[in-house]
């Protein structure tokens, strides 16, 4: 297109009852970009700084999450894209590339703030485009932000869910090498010749043994008693026997020595076997049943953190309980980054009413940057602090990573800032904190040092 008129403009829905005389005005102030098919019109991190009226052809806008693209949408003739009247976007988020051979009209922000006054009605106009795009922008965000925290939350959930189930596969793979033994057993077993006075004696060590906690060993400590017990064995022939059982349980040559004193000296063998076979049949077991419980107790913690089952209403809710299960939810990552997670709650608070749902939100994304800022550390502490007055309760979530630049604090409510990589944070995380909050007719607050990053969520009883 050589040359853009006022008829032109006007062909565009959006355009159609401006004045002809600002249509003109604003036509003076810019120029036409033709782009060939896979052109740039615009770059991803580009500052927000032109005004762009597709006359002709398509362009398509794509954002990089991930390492990947993400279409965001299409822009058809007549559609307007870049910078508009009292918009607070500064930097480009995404990318803007032809899809096949099309027309831009581009107009510097300068300008367009320039004639903002002397042209009501087109102003009127690129603000309420401004408004529509933002509402479709932030849905689309919200959406990203949610799924991108669910990515984050399904993997380290489902390395919390793997090493139970690996633990239970591998545990009932030894399980039934111990129960195929059985039959072996009971062939030596049943032709012991143990009077019932002694039977009772091992007896009774064994469900001791079993039915008590053994006491916590140090390294060096089951290293020592490893050694006492493979010493005695060897010293009765019994060198080939599993020690597994017997150092689980924390038995001592002493102990053992019952065993002997009980049995004639050709039944031994069989006897310390049995034992070996029956403790470790019963760890594994034990194993079991801890895995399958942890399982349990996260399908539990997701089910309580999303509150399934549950009406969307709001609800009396402990806070503590949200919290504890969002750490739960965050448990991988909080390992994975070597943090030490420190809580200080006042047990005394009593319930509020919130929306439950989204409470764990907001601990969630302001959890979640805490451990990313202390990522740089390679560990940290995260002090989480309850407390509460007579109408306000009140959580402080405290990381000791590098702070928060001051400049920066002004910033981190408003929404698409963030100071992460392209495709590591929409910048809606702390935004979506602040809408909660005040859904809530609560507040969010930040205080920010070198090692010292507090932020304060105050919430009316």
């Amino acid at each position: 297109m050589k040359e853009l008129t006022v008829e032109h403009l006007r062909a565009f829905s959006d355009f159609h009852n401006i004045p002809a005389v600002q249509l003109q005005w604003l036509i003076s102030q810019g120029e036409i970009v033709e782009l060939e098919q896979n052109d740039l019109l615009f770059n991803a991190g580009d500052p927000v700084n032109q005004l762009y009226i597709v006359l002709g052809g398509k362009l398509r806008i794509c954002v990089v999450q991930q390492g990947k693209q993400r279409e965001l949408r299409i822009l058809d003739a007549g559609q307007v894209t870049g910078f508009l009247p009292y918009s607070r976007a500064t930097i480009t988020p995404a990318f803007g590339e032809a899809l096949e051979k099309s027309s831009v009209f581009k107009c510097s922000a300068e300008k367009i703030k320039a004639g903002m006054a002397d042209n009501y009605e087109l102003t009127e106009t690129l603000v309420h485009m401004m408004i529509n795009r933002v509402r479709e922008f932030t849905s689309i965000q919200q959406q990203n932000e949610k799924m991108f925290a669910l990515g984050k939350l399904s993997a380290g959930l489902a390395h919390e869910l793997n090493n139970p189930a690996a633990a239970i596969s591998r545990a009932a793979a030894l399980l039934q090498t111990q129960i195929n033994q059985l039959p072996h057993l009971f062939k030596k077993v049943s032709g012991l010749q143990i009077p019932a006075e002694r039977i009772d004696k091992i007896s009774n060590l064994i469900n001791t043994k079993i039915n008590t906690e053994p006491a916590t060993l140090s390294f060096m400590q089951k290293a020592s008693l490893e050694d006492e017990i493979s010493d005695w064995l060897y010293d009765n022939g019994l060198e080939n026997t599993d020690t597994e059982g017997l150092v689980e349980k924390g038995f001592t040559s002493s102990e053992l020595d019952v065993f002997k004193t009980c049995s004639a000296p050709q039944e031994l063998p069989v006897l310390i076997e049995w034992v070996s076979n029956y403790l470790v049949t019963h760890k594994m077991a034990d194993d079991i049943r801890i895995s399958a419980e942890r399982i349990s107790g996260l399908v539990g913690a997701v089910k309580n953190f999303t509150f399934m089952d549950k009406d969307a209403d709001r609800q009396i809710v402990n806070i503590h309980t949200g919290i504890r299960n969002t750490l739960a939810m965050l448990n991988y990552k909080l390992r994975k980054g070597n943090i030490n997670v420190i809580e200080d709650f006042d047990e005394t608070i009593p319930a509020i009413k919130a929306f439950p749902g989204e409470l764990n939100q907001v601990w969630t994304n302001i959890i979640d940057n805490a451990i990313d800022a202390m990522e740089i550390n390679s560990k940290g502490n995260l002090t989480i602090t309850s407390g509460h007055d007579e109408k306000f309760v009140k959580v402080y979530i405290k990381d000791d990573g590098p702070g928060i630049p001051e400049d920066v604090q002004q910033k981190i409510f408003m929404p698409f800032f963030t100071t992460k990589e392209m495709g590591k944070g929409s910048g809606l995380g702390l935004d979506v904190v602040n809408r909660i909050m005040q859904q809530h007719n609560g507040t969010v607050k930040v205080k920010s040092a070198p090692g010292a990053t507090i932020f304060e969520v105050c919430l009316p009883i």
